[in-house]
C-alpha cells in the first residue's frame, strides 16, 4: 500500500511540471509575432523606394548604352587621327632636337679646334691642353649618340689625334730643353768611371719669346697633366733619376754631387773623392740625396699641377710629390739594402751610437715632407732605421751561423793540441749576482763559527773532469770561441736579441751535426787521421756542451733562465756522431786486416816455400798496417782511446791466426816451427804498434800493458808454447783443466791441436784423455 502510494504522488507532480513549461512556451511564441508585426511595417516603405530606385536605374543604364554607342561609331574614329597626328610631330621635334644638339657640338669642337690653335701659336700651352680635352669630350658625347652615326665623326677623331700628337710633340720639345740629361753609353752604365759621366741640366731663366707666356716649367708640366701625358713623363724622369743619380750615389761612397749654376742653366754633376770607408754612413748618404732633391725642387719640380676639374681645391698636388710617389718605394729600398743594412752595428756596444742615425733618418725624411717629396706617414726607410734591435740580431745571428759555416768547411787536419793544461781563450764571465736583469735567489749565510764543514778529505784530481790530451781542429776551437763569444753578446742584448743570439748558437752546434759529416764524408771514410780528429772535435764540443748553458744561465733573459738555457740535449748527438765516425773507419781497417790474413792460405802446408812466403807476407802487411795506423793516430788520439783502438786491431789479427791455426788438422814438426816463427813476429812487433805518445822513451808503459788492451794476447801466447811443446808439457800446462792453457783455451781446441801435431800413439791417446 505504501509503493502505489508513492507512485501516485511522484505521476501528479510530473503533470503539474509539464503544464507549466507548456505555457511559459505559448507567451514566448506570442512575444515573437509581436516582434515581426513590427519589422514588417518598418521594412515595407523601404522596398517600395528601392523598387522605384531600379526603374531609375534601367532608365540610365539604357541611356548609357546610347552614348556609348554613337561614341564609338563617330567620336573614335577622329580620335585615332589625332593620336597619328601627335605622335608624327612627337617624333619630328625629337629629330629635330637631336640634330639641334649634334650641330651644337660640332660647333663646340669647331670652337675648341680653333682656339686650341690660337693657344698654340701663342705658346699659351695650358689653354691649348685644356681647349683639346674641351674637344675631346665634345667628339665623346657625339659618338656615344646611338643610332645616329656620321661619317664626319671619323675625320673628327682623326683631326683630335693628329692635333694631340702635335701637342705632345711641342710639349716634348719644350721638356727636353728644360731638363737635358747627358748620360754614358749604356754599355758602361754600372761602372763608377761612367757614373762619373752622367750629367742633368735645368733651365733657370726662359728665352724672351717665352716670357710673356709665364713660366715655361710650369705651363709644359700642367699642360702634360691636363692631356694624361705627365705620369709617363714624369715615371721616364725617375727612372733615370734613380739609375744615374740616386742609386750611385748611394753605392759608391766616392761620389759626391757637384752642382754648377750658369747664367740660364744649373749643372748636377759628380766628382770623386777618396772614401774613408767602404760603405758610406748614413748621415752622409742623406746628406748628398737631400741636396739632390733641392736641386730638383727649386729649378723644376716645385709646380702645382692645375687639374681639368673645376674644383679648386684639388689642385694643390705639386710635382714634387707625384715624383716621389713614383721614385721613393725604390729608393728607399735602396737606401735599406746598400746604407742602413750596412751602418746595423756588428756589436752590441753601438747600439747606443745608433741614435744619430735615427735622428739624421728623421731629419731627412721632414726635409723630404717639406718639399713635397713624401707624404706625412710614416715610411718603412725611418721604421727600419728605429727597429735596429730587431735588425741587429738579425744581422749578428746571420754573421754567426755564417762565420760558423765557413769554419766547418775549412780544412779539418789542421790542428792544435788540446791538454788539460791549456787555456782555452774563452770571456771571463762576470758572477750571477752582477746582473741587471738577473732574478736569483740568495741563500741565508750561516756565521762562520757556525758553518759546517761537508768537504771529503780525499780531493779529487783538478783533471777530473777535463778533457783528455788530444788533437782537435784548429777550425773547432775557432767555433767553440765563436759560440761563447756570441753568449757573452747575448747577455748584454735586449731579451728578444739575447733569445736570438742563444738560439744561433743552438742552430751553429745543429749545422755542424748535419754539415761536417756531410761536406767531409769522402775524407772520413777514406783517411783514418782524419777520423780521428772529427772523433776528437765531436768529443770537444759536447765536453764544453755540458756546461756552456749551465755558465750562462744566469746571466741571459729571464726566459732563459727557467731551463731553457741548456746544451746539454746536445751532448749525446755529437758523442754518437763522432763514436760513428770512428767506429766505421775501424770496421774498414778491421775488414783490411782481415783481407791480408786471407792470403796467407790458412797457414796450413808451411813446409811448402811457397806458402810460408805468403803466410810471412801477410803477417808482415798486417804489422805495416797497424805500425802506420799507429803513427797516423800517434799524438792525436787521447791515449785510452789509442790503446783501446790499436789493441782492438791487433787483437783482431790474432783471433783469425788463432782460429786459422787452431783449424788445421796435420800440423807436421816442420810447420809447426815455420808456424811459430810467424807467431814470434808477431808477439815481438806487435807491441810496438802501441806508440800513442810522440817520445819512444814514454811509450814503453803502454807497450809493456799489451795484453791489458789485446784480449787474445795470452791466447795467443799460449798457442805458441803448444806449437814447440810436447805432449808431456802440454798435460802440464792444462792441469786438469787449472793450467794456464785452461783459461785460454776449451778442451776441444787443445784435443784437435794435439791430435793436428803428434802422430797417432798411446802416448797422444793418454794426454788426450787427460785433457777433458
Amino acid at each position: 500500500g505504501s509503493l502505489v502510494a508513492a507512485v501516485l504522488a511522484h505521476s501528479g507532480r510530473l503533470d503539474k511540471e509539464d503544464l507549466g513549461t507548456r505555457i511559459g512556451r505559448l507567451s514566448r511564441r506570442g512575444e515573437v509575432c509581436n516582434m515581426i508585426n513590427k519589422k514588417y511595417n518598418e521594412f515595407l516603405p523601404s522596398m517600395q523606394s528601392a523598387e522605384d530606385l531600379v526603374s531609375k536605374v534601367d532608365g540610365l543604364s539604357s541611356n548609357i548604352d546610347l552614348l556609348k554607342a554613337g561614341i564609338e561609331n563617330e567620336v573614335q574614329q577622329d580620335l585615332n587621327v589625332a593620336v597619328a597626328e601627335f605622335t608624327e610631330l612627337k617624333q619630328q621635334l625629337e629629330r629635330d632636337t637631336l640634330v639641334l644638339s649634334i650641330l651644337k657640338k660640332l660647333q663646340e669642337f669647331d670652337t675648341a679646334i680653333k682656339d686650341y690653335n690660337t693657344a698654340l701659336l701663342e705658346k699659351k700651352y695650358v689653354t691649348a691642353a685644356q681647349q683639346l680635352e674641351k674637344a675631346r669630350s665634345s667628339l665623346k658625347m657625339l659618338e656615344s649618340r646611338k643610332g645616329f652615326e656620321l661619317k664626319i665623326l671619323k675625320a673628327l677623331g682623326t683631326e683630335l689625334t693628329v692635333q694631340t700628337q702635335n701637342m705632345l710633340y711641342h710639349l716634348g720639345e719644350e721638356w727636353q730643353k728644360l731638363a737635358v740629361w747627358k748620360l754614358p753609353p749604356s754599355k758602361e752604365s754600372s761602372s763608377l768611371e761612367s757614373v762619373m759621366h752622367s750629367e742633368l741640366h735645368l733651365r733657370t731663366v726662359p728665352s724672351k719669346e717665352e716670357e710673356i707666356a709665364g713660366p715655361p716649367v710650369a705651363s709644359v708640366l700642367q699642360a702634360f697633366a691636363v692631356l694624361g701625358e705627365l705620369h709617363t713623363k714624369l715615371k721616364i724622369f725617375g727612372q733615370l733619376l734613380l739609375k744615374y743619380i740616386l742609386k750611385p750615389l748611394i753605392s759608391y761612397p766616392s761620389l759626391q754631387p757637384f752642382t754648377e749654376e750658369q747664367s740660364d742653366v744649373f749643372i748636377l754633376r759628380f766628382k770623386s773623392e777618396e772614401p774613408n770607408l767602404d760603405h758610406s754612413s748614413p748621415m752622409e748618404v742623406f746628406y748628398k740625396i737631400q741636396l739632390v732633391f733641392e736641386v730638383l725642387h727649386k729649378y723644376l719640380l716645385n709646380v702645382p699641377l692645375t687639374q681639368p676639374a673645376e674644383d679648386k681645391k684639388e689642385c694643390r698636388v705639386t710635382l714634387a710629390e707625384l715624383l716621389g710617389d713614383m721614385i721613393w718605394e725604390e729608393l728607399s729600398d735602396c737606401l735599406i739594402q746598400n746604407c742602413l743594412v750596412n751602418s746595423i752595428p756588428t756589436n752590441s756596444s753601438k747600439l747606443e751610437q745608433y741614435i744619430e742615425v735615427i735622428k739624421s733618418t728623421e731629419e731627412f725624411e721632414k726635409a723630404l715632407k717639406n718639399m713635397h717629396f713624401l707624404k706625412g706617414d710614416t715610411t718603412d726607410l725611418l721604421e727600419y732605421a728605429r727597429n735596429v734591435n730587431s735588425h741587429f740580431a738579425n744581422k749578428k745571428c746571420q754573421d754567426v751561423i755564417v762565420a760558423a759555416r765557413n769554419l766547418m768547411t775549412s780544412e779539418i787536419h789542421n790542428t792544435v793540441k788540446i791538454t788539460p793544461d791549456s787555456c782555452v781563450a774563452l770571456p771571463r764571465l762576470p758572477g750571477p749576482a752582477t746582473g741587471d736583469h738577473l732574478k736569483m735567489e740568495k741563500t741565508s749565510k750561516l756565521p762562520h763559527n757556525d758553518t759546517v764543514n761537508l768537504e771529503n778529505e780525499t780531493k779529487l784530481s783538478q783533471y777530473t773532469f777535463s778533457l783528455p790530451t788530444c788533437r782537435i781542429s784548429s777550425s773547432v776551437e775557432k767555433l767553440m770561441e765563436l759560440a761563447y763569444q756570441t753568449l757573452l753578446e747575448a747577455t748584454a742584448s735586449t731579451d728578444q736579441c739575447c733569445i736570438q743570439l742563444f738560439y744561433s748558437v743552438r742552430n751553429m752546434f745543429q749545422l755542424f751535426y748535419d754539415v761536417v759529416p756531410t761536406y767531409h764524408k769522402e775524407n772520413l771514410q777514406k783517411l783514418p787521421q782524419l777520423a780521428a780528429i772529427h772523433h776528437n772535435n765531436c768529443m770537444y764540443i759536447a765536453h764544453h756542451l755540458l756546461t756552456l748553458g749551465h755558465q750562462f744561465r744566469y746571466r741571459l733573459t729571464n726566459i732563459l733562465c727557467d731551463g731553457a738555457a741548456t746544451f746539454v740535449d746536445l751532448v749525446p748527438g755529437f758523442r754518437r756522431l763522432g763514436m760513428e765516425c770512428f767506429l766505421a773507419q775501424m770496421r774498414v781497417q778491421k775488414g783490411e786486416i782481415l783481407e791480408r790474413l786471407s792470403s796467407a792460405r790458412n797457414f796450413s802446408n808451411m813446409d811448402d816455400e811457397e806458402n810460408y812466403c805468403a803466410a810471412n807476407k801477410a803477417i808482415r802487411q798486417v804489422l805495416h798496417q797497424l805500425k802506420r795506423l799507429g803513427k797516423v793516430w800517434q799524438d792525436v788520439l787521447p791515449v785510452n782511446v789509442y790503446c783501446k783502438a790499436m789493441g782492438t786491431l791487433l787483437n783482431t789479427a790474432l783471433s783469425e791466426i788463432i782460429t786459422r791455426i787452431a783449424a788445421l788438422e796435420d800440423i807436421s814438426a816442420e810447420d809447426a816451427d815455420r808456424l811459430y816463427s810467424l807467431c814470434r813476429a808477431m808477439v815481438e812487433e806487435g807491441p810496438q804498434v802501441f806508440i800513442p805518445l810522440p817520445e819512444d822513451d814514454k811509450n814503453k808503459k803502454y807497450q809493456e800493458e799489451v795484453p791489458v788492451y789485446v784480449q787474445k794476447w795470452m791466447t795467443f801466447k799460449e798457442l805458441m808454447i803448444i806449437l814447440q811443446a810436447n805432449l808431456q808439457e802440454i798435460v802440464d800446462q792444462w792441469a786438469d783443466g787449472k793450467g794456464p792453457l785452461a783459461a785460454e783455451f776449451s778442451a776441444a781446441e787443445v784435443k784437435s791441436l794435439i791430435r793436428a801435431l803428434f802422430q797417432n800413439t798411446e802416448r797422444r791417446a793418454a794426454a788426450l784423455a787427460k785433457i777433458k
